[in-house]
């Protein structure tokens, strides 16, 4: 018998989810953001789900190919764009997109010869200050991959830095409009925050990524808020039942003492299974259906739940990490983290297991 730890994937909800983007932006192209192994899902598995989709978006060009290869027809856009001048060739053989965000990327499209035309996101950094060219220098960007003989068309593109909160995306959207060609290119705006709560961004091009897979963007709304579905349940089972008299640690460290005799559940997850180390005592999980509470610190393969007042949870209870019924932005919110990194932080010896609807 293998372990019991599963992380169950509906590819179902990733349709479903997709449909929500559909409905929020009608008349947009879906870039359909599958980079991080599909956030933990399967790179293949999602794109599959996610067929509905005018596009992809993948970080490495490995990943893209691997799409190709699959049988994917669709538009597959390389989010970093171009690391070096061999990947050129890959990306015109392939029929990839590209991202140019820095002037590297620009010499490379103008020394390039007998290849493919491709499309190229031209990425203006107007404030997130992480990629992309300058509002300013975007203009004289535009005009040298114009005259790319590579270069078939070209989208406007930015990312925004408070979507998700209460300073908005109106100051980096005042920035983006400065940009004389802004009048006259595409755009590509909106990420899952944005296209929720700014529909000034919803036009030509969204690229909707952690909604797809049934997380909220927002640390104080639930994705369930939003008519959308968790895509993965991590589940396993309870493999041992201690008792604590009060007084009595529990785990490395010691860093919870029973005040009360207690009923403690050895479950098998651990943060070499991609459960948050960092998670501290209260952490929510359901225990054979009912909500309760981790304790102390989380092990490598174990970690402790609260079963004092499940008294039908026994060796085999089922054990909910995250997913149905148990909101990944809120695990990840007790553990000081984002839904983002438990979801793309699943670890490779976790059994994959597809539930069909």
């Amino acid at each position: 018998m293998s372990r019991p730890l599963v992380a169950r994937l509906r590819p179902g909800a990733l349709s479903r989810n997709l449909k929500v983007v559909r409905r929020l932006s009608p008349g947009c192209r879906v870039m359909a953001v599958v980079k991080a192994n599909g956030y933990g899902h399967g790179l293949l598995r999602a794109a599959a789900a996610l067929e509905g989709a005018d596009a992809f978006g993948v970080l490495e060009i490995e990943g893209a190919v691997r799409l190709r290869e699959a049988g994917c027809p669709h538009e597959i856009v390389l989010l970093e764009g171009l690391f070096d001048r061999g990947e050129l060739a890959i990306a015109s053989e392939y029929r990839f997109d590209l991202v140019v965000h820095q002037e590297d990327q620009v010499a490379m499209l103008e020394a390039a010869q007998n290849h493919r035309a491709l499309r190229v996101f031209l990425k203006v950094n107007t404030g997130m200050n992480r990629l992309g060219f300058l509002p300013e220098r975007v203009e004289a960007m535009r005009t040298r991959l114009e005259a790319c003989a590579v270069v078939s068309d070209l989208v406007l593109m930015t990312h925004f830095a408070d979507a998700d909160d209460e300073l908005g995306v109106g100051w980096q959207l005042e920035r983006f409009l400065s940009i004389p060609s802004s009048g006259r290119l595409p755009w590509s705006l909106a990420n899952s925050a944005a296209l929720i709560r700014h529909p000034a961004t919803r036009v030509d091009w969204v690229r909707p990524g952690i909604m797809l897979y049934g997380s909220s963007p927002f640390a104080d709304e639930t994705a369930r808020a939003h008519g959308l579905e968790p895509a993965m349940t991590l589940e396993s089972r309870i493999i041992a039942v201690q008792h604590l008299k009060p007084g009595e640690r529990v785990g490395y460290g010691g860093t919870f003492t029973a005040d009360v005799p207690m009923r403690i559940g050895i479950v098998a997850c651990g943060y070499a299974d991609g459960y948050p180390r960092h998670a501290t005592t209260g952490t929510p999980i359901r225990i054979a259906g009912r909500r309760t509470r981790t304790l102390g610190r989380v092990c490598m393969d174990t970690l402790f739940a609260d079963v004092t007042a499940i008294p039908e949870a026994d060796v085999g209870a089922a054990a909910v990490l995250w997913g149905d019924g148990l909101p990944v932005e809120e695990v990840a919110a007790a553990a000081g983290t984002v839904g983002y990194e438990l979801l793309c932080a699943l670890a490779q010896r976790v059994r994959l297991e597809e539930v069909r609807e």
